[in-house]
């Protein structure tokens, strides 16, 4: 990478954080407009609950201030910050972000979820889809894994054992959930409340507990790691990707989804040894590559069509790719390509990235973990990567 893109990276990078912390970590979300003086009128019904979230959510223009719905603290978003912080604390030396990194942690540990014994997080609002309907605050194993990794961040780079600590407690949550026992695998539940069997939570869920597994020899997180790691490679489709979910209304590929389960595989490979799915990672990271990206760098939302373009799909395949640096040749220079169209086409002069772009408007909403701390994260792990690529370079 030459001296002006890393300009351009960093530059972006600080200007971003610059904008989530002039904020207080506070902002929008995408499917927060359950937090509207409207909800009452949904009377509970499901189908109302959805058609109010979705036109917020859908809407170009930003109705939220108008319905009531105020920017808010985020669990996921002070995950990803904190993530984020270590990344930069890692690329910059600088011990400024290990304490912006611990007043994020220590935050989610006071703001876990209420009403259970162990560490979990999940929405700071009311939430309906296809797949039902979650109050806010009831814990998903999406953002309790996804946080839990952030603390073995913590663990691995501040060398402070209390960070252990929320770890095991997170995983202790996730063994508790519900599972779906098959002839080829069990599915760790999205929920904790009912069985909800989804590909990318499930396989969140076994990255997190065969990286605490491993860190700590808890061979019971080992176990169930590995079957929930059964239960998706052998539901792989053929041609490498993998349904959101088996359920019929389910059957869609997307952009940031199959980053999840990509990352997750490769997190519990590198955790436990286990070769037994290296073939269907490496299946699954060319399909990644060969239906999720335009020539120019432009992230696909679904693996058979481009729009909308979105930031969650960015980051998280900026995120993705980065990771796979050390294992296929192709993944620096692709994700290069797709942090530099994100930054040249969605970044807003304050600082922020936009939500959206749909084939002739651009959705400017500024979401907080959407496409803010997904993104800080993501451009920190890649330039760190970067970085580290062009010292072996000069070593050699």
């Amino acid at each position: 990478m030459n001296r002006d893109s890393k300009t351009k990276m960093m530059d972006s990078l600080l200007r971003l954080e610059k904008w989530i912390e002039k904020r207080d970590y506070k902002g929008y979300e995408p499917f927060d407009g359950l937090s509207s003086f409207l909800h009452p009128l949904t009377f509970g019904n499901a189908f109302l609950e959805r058609l109010l979230q979705q036109l917020v959510r859908q809407s170009p223009v930003n109705l939220r201030p108008f319905l009531g719905v105020r920017p808010q603290d985020s669990t996921k978003g002070r995950g990803y910050m904190a993530r984020g912080y270590l990344g930069m604390l890692r690329l910059t030396g600088n011990p400024s972000y290990g304490k912006r990194a611990r007043a994020c942690l220590d935050w989610l540990d006071e703001h876990k979820a209420p009403n259970y014994e162990h560490h979990s997080w999940g929405n700071h609002f009311d939430y309906a889809s296809r797949g039902g309907q979650l109050k806010r605050h009831e814990p998903i194993i999406v953002w309790t894994s996804l946080i839990g990794q952030a603390f073995l961040d913590a663990c691995e780079i501040l060398g402070d054992p209390k960070y252990m600590d929320v770890a095991i407690s997170a995983c202790d949550w996730i063994m508790d959930l519900p599972r779906e026992k098959t002839n080829s695998g069990t599915c760790l539940s999205y929920v904790a409340f009912n069985q909800s069997s989804v590909h990318n939570s499930n396989m969140l869920g076994a990255a997190m507990l065969a990286r605490t597994g491993k860190m700590t020899g808890n061979s019971a997180y080992l176990d169930v790691a590995k079957e929930a790691m059964v239960y998706s490679c052998s539901r792989q489709l053929a041609g490498g990707g993998w349904y959101y979910a088996e359920t019929p209304e389910h059957h869609w590929i997307d952009n940031f989804h199959t980053g999840y389960n990509l990352d997750s595989l490769k997190c519990y490979i590198e955790n436990t040894g286990d070769s037994a799915f290296e073939g269907h990672l490496d299946r699954g990271f060319e399909f990644f590559i060969n239906h999720f990206f335009k020539d120019d760098g432009t992230p696909k939302y679904y693996h058979n069509r481009v729009y909308p373009i979105d930031s969650q799909c960015a980051a998280q395949a900026i995120e993705t790719l980065a990771h796979f640096s050390d294992r296929d040749e192709r993944a620096l220079p692709l994700a290069l390509k797709v942090a530099n169209w994100w930054i040249d086409n969605m970044q807003d002069a304050s600082g922020y990235f936009y939500y959206r772009r749909y084939p002739f408007v651009t959705a400017k909403t500024p979401m907080l973990h959407w496409a803010q701390t997904t993104t800080y994260r993501a451009l920190a792990l890649l330039k760190w990567k970067l970085d580290d690529t062009g010292r072996e370079n000069n070593e050699t």
